[in-house]
């Protein structure tokens, strides 16, 4: 019967000793996702918008080249001023889709940054949440570093990065 309860007391406290992710961690891994979802929606909505330039590009070229052949039909005169015309429009078609595709790109590049940026902030709040966790302090020392004692027992210090490095319990 006393092993039954003491066994029931070590399930008890077992649980509580394993490791759960703070609320901090979960809020700035969820805001990572969400910054990497809305990076990805703004990639695709740059994407659909180059797509879309390029085709009205290639459009504004074919109507081009469908009035140079129309104009074969009439008079040598006015074929050589359709050409010329058709030269011109087909140009500023081409110009007009590079411009577009250039801004496109520009705009994909923006919101990669952006996203970096959101998710090396998020990254830093993950730091910091995991930082704001207080252990004991043993009140030893190891490399001239201050040792703390984790929930679980374990003994380790702060690196000059500041992450946690556990110390060999040998």
């Amino acid at each position: 019967m006393k092993k039954l309860i003491v066994l029931g007391i070590a399930l008890l406290f077992s649980g509580y000793l394993n490791a759960q992710e703070t609320t901090a961690k979960k809020k700035a891994k969820a805001e990572v996702a969400q910054a990497k979802a809305d990076s990805k929606k703004a990639v695709d909505k740059a994407d659909a918008k180059a797509k879309k330039a390029e085709e009205s590009a290639k459009k504004d070229v074919a109507k081009a080249k469908e009035k140079a052949v129309q104009s074969k039909t009439e008079s040598k005169a006015d074929v050589a001023k359709k050409k010329a015309d058709a030269k011109v429009e087909t140009a500023k078609a081409k110009e007009k889709a590079a411009v577009t595709k250039t801004e496109a790109k520009a705009e994909v590049a923006k919101v990669k940054a952006d996203t970096k940026v959101e998710a090396g902030k998020a990254k830093m709040e993950t730091k910091k949440a995991a930082a704001d966790i207080k252990d004991k302090a043993s009140g030893e020392y190891y490399n001239g570093k201050k040792v703390y004692t984790g929930p679980k027992g374990g003994k380790y210090y702060i690196n000059k990065n500041g992450n946690k490095t556990y110390i060999d319990q040998k």
